[in-house]
């Protein structure tokens, strides 16, 4: 059994090191992000109805904010450039998001369990985003 353990270990361990693996995480972080600014910018008009409805005005700023933020830091994230950059403004775009839609503190049965399941789902992006902030760091010989 302990020999089974230490060549899956190597195996995960040689999988982490792949370029490619560190690349396909910033993908699938950034992916939605990348995603929901291309449709906010494709259908300004529901974008800023989107801000509207979470009390977000002026609600254009808003969405164009949101179309910027969205865009600009997921492929800056992708790209790997300025990726502290691109974390921190995803962060702050993630928290705003996960207090106005997700306010779980003033929901009740199903309504709130939606809201706080995605509440703390924001919150582990934010975490991802720091985690992709300091690969990035570590690879330049910058220690966090």
């Amino acid at each position: 059994m302990a020999a089974w353990g230490t060549f899956a270990l190597r195996w995960i361990e040689t999988i982490l090191r792949w370029g490619a693996t560190a690349f396909a995480g910033r993908v699938a972080l950034a992916s939605a992000f990348l995603i929901g600014g291309i449709a906010k910018l494709s259908d300004f008009p529901a974008a800023v109805a989107e801000q509207a409805h979470f009390g977000l005005q002026p609600a254009p700023l808003w969405a164009a904010l949101a179309i910027v933020v969205e865009i600009a830091g997921a492929l800056l994230l992708v790209t790997g450039r300025l990726v502290w950059l691109a974390a921190g403004a995803l962060s702050v775009l993630t928290a705003v998001s996960m207090l106005v839609a997700n306010d779980f503190w003033v929901q009740q049965g199903h309504d709130r369990f939606v809201a706080l399941n995605a509440f703390f789902e924001h919150l582990g992006l934010i975490g991802g985003f720091a985690l992709a902030a300091m690969m990035a760091q570590r690879k330049k010989g910058v220690s966090p």
